[in-house]
C-alpha cells in the first residue's frame, strides 16, 4: 500500500490530531450518510480512520458494533487515548486493507479518503477482495475521494482522484456486478490552515446476488 506503515506512523506521530490536513472537528457529511444507511445493532467499519472523530459522535448516539481499521498503529492510539475507557467498547484493528481478511460481516463500510492512496492496480485489487469479503449483501459502501478536481498529492504521497462515475466503472472493473451507485454527492473539505480541499463522496448497496 502506498507509504506503508513506517510512513502513516511518522505523520501521525509528526503532528497533533487537529493540525493534520484532513481534521474534521465533526466529520458532518460522513455522519449524515452513516445515520442514514446504518441502524442501532448492525455492524459498521471505519477503513483507515486514523484519528477520526466519527467514531466518538457513533457510540455518542448508540450505534455498533464498531470496528474501526487502519494501518497506523500510531493513529489508532491516538483515537483509543481520546476515547479511554469507552474505546474498550471498539474493536481496533492494525491492518493493511489491501491484505485483510475480515471475520464477520458489516452492514456499512466506510472509508474517507484511503481509497485514493491506492494508485497501483494489485493494491486496488486487494481493498477490492476485502470490501467484498467485508459487506454482507445489500450492505452499504461509503467511499470518499478527492474529486477529479481535488489534490494531486496528500502527505508527500501521490494520490488517483475520481468522478463518482469513474469511481463507479473502477469498482465494477474490479467487482463485476457487485456493487451499485445509490448517492454521490461533492463536499469540499478546508483543513486546519484554511486550505480547500474538493473531495466527492459516492455510496454504493451490495447486490444480493
Amino acid at each position: 500500500m502506498s507509504g506503508g506503515q513506517k510512513h502513516w506512523d511518522g505523520v501521525y506521530g509528526a503532528r497533533s490530531e487537529d493540525e493534520l490536513t484532513w481534521f474534521e472537528a465533526t466529520p458532518g457529511l460522513s455522519l449524515e450518510l452513516v445515520r442514514e444507511h446504518l441502524q442501532p445493532g448492525e455492524p459498521f467499519i471505519d477503513i483507515g480512520a486514523g484519528a477520526s472523530r466519527l467514531v466518538d459522535v457513533l457510540l455518542d448516539e448508540g450505534f455498533g458494533p464498531l470496528t474501526v481499521l487502519d494501518l497506523s498503529g500510531a493513529a489508532l492510539a491516538v483515537s483509543r487515548q481520546r476515547l479511554g475507557a469507552r474505546g474498550d467498547d471498539v474493536a481496533w484493528t492494525e491492518a493493511d486493507i489491501t491484505t485483510w481478511e475480515p471475520e464477520r460481516a458489516y452492514a456499512v463500510w466506510h472509508d474517507r479518503a484511503v481509497f485514493h492512496f491506492l494508485t497501483a492496480v494489485d493494491d486496488r485489487a486487494g481493498y477490492a477482495r476485502a470490501l467484498s469479503d467485508a459487506l454482507r449483501p445489500g450492505g452499504i459502501a461509503i467511499i470518499a475521494t478527492f474529486a477529479d478536481d481535488g489534490p494531486e498529492m496528500c502527505s508527500g504521497l501521490p494520490v488517483v482522484r475520481y468522478a463518482p462515475e469513474a469511481l463507479a466503472q473502477e469498482l465494477d472493473r474490479l467487482l463485476p456486478g457487485q456493487f451499485d451507485m445509490i448517492d454521490a454527492r461533492r463536499h469540499l473539505h478546508i483543513t486546519p490552515k484554511g486550505n480547500r480541499q474538493s473531495f466527492q463522496y459516492s455510496v454504493f448497496r451490495k447486490t444480493d446476488h
